[in-house]
């Protein structure tokens, strides 16, 4: 057996950082088996320690944003369809992602959930029939709908106008697919299915059936 002695804190460093250091200064050897074992479980506590501290300096490097009116790329989805995206993945450190998408009366999603973020939309015009699990609610301006990670949703626009809805994801990663969209100009109608299951499964996305709106 060997002893394993942490030093003690010290500014700067985090209780777990100190910890793993003083893991690695465990050098005495009991059999190779042993060594072995040793070695891998402080090689992956340092890979852990790593992106966690990676993490941190990401949140520490993310400066506040003012986007303006007219600013923020805007993807042209369909005719009479698009999103203006607003605030980006990479430009929140994966905090937030929000986009407005304008949506032509009986624009519809698919039923679908995320596995990682949570989903908000706020309605600043036209009417919105929302399906979050099993409930509908129809709302107009104003009207706000959470859509929690791992629940299945859905929405429409249920009214006779073109409408206008604030869409956001926390954690950013399932706005990564619109972003990704924007980027290459390519919508869901131009790949195909192999293609569009894995632009979903890189950001999170599950299609559990057509709309049911």
């Amino acid at each position: 057996m060997c002893s394993i002695e942490a030093p003690p804190l010290c500014a700067g460093l985090s209780h777990n950082a100190v910890a793993l250091e003083g893991t690695a200064r465990c050098v005495k050897r009991t059999d190779s088996q042993s060594s072995a074992r040793l070695l891998e479980v402080i090689e992956v506590s340092r890979g852990l320690s790593q992106s966690w501290l990676r993490m941190e300096e990401l949140a520490m490097e993310t400066q506040g944003i003012v986007v303006l009116p007219g600013q923020g790329s805007v993807w042209n989805m369909s005719p009479g369809r698009s999103a203006a995206l607003k605030l980006l993945g990479g430009a929140t450190g994966g905090s937030v992602m929000l986009f407005e998408e304008t949506v032509p009366a009986g624009t519809m999603s698919t039923f679908h959930l995320h596995h990682d973020s949570d989903e908000v939309a706020y309605v600043l015009s036209g009417e919105v029939t929302f399906k979050i699990g099993e409930e509908v609610t129809v709302g107009g301006p104003g009207t706000c709908a959470f859509m929690p990670r791992g629940v299945p949703h859905a929405w429409k626009n249920s009214g006779a106008e073109t409408g206008r809805v604030l869409f956001l994801y926390t954690p950013a990663r399932a706005g990564g697919l619109l972003e990704e969209q924007q980027r290459t100009d390519r919508t869901f109608a131009a790949m195909d299915e192999r293609e569009a299951a894995e632009l979903r499964r890189r950001h999170g996305w599950e299609i559990v059936g057509p709309s049911p709106l």
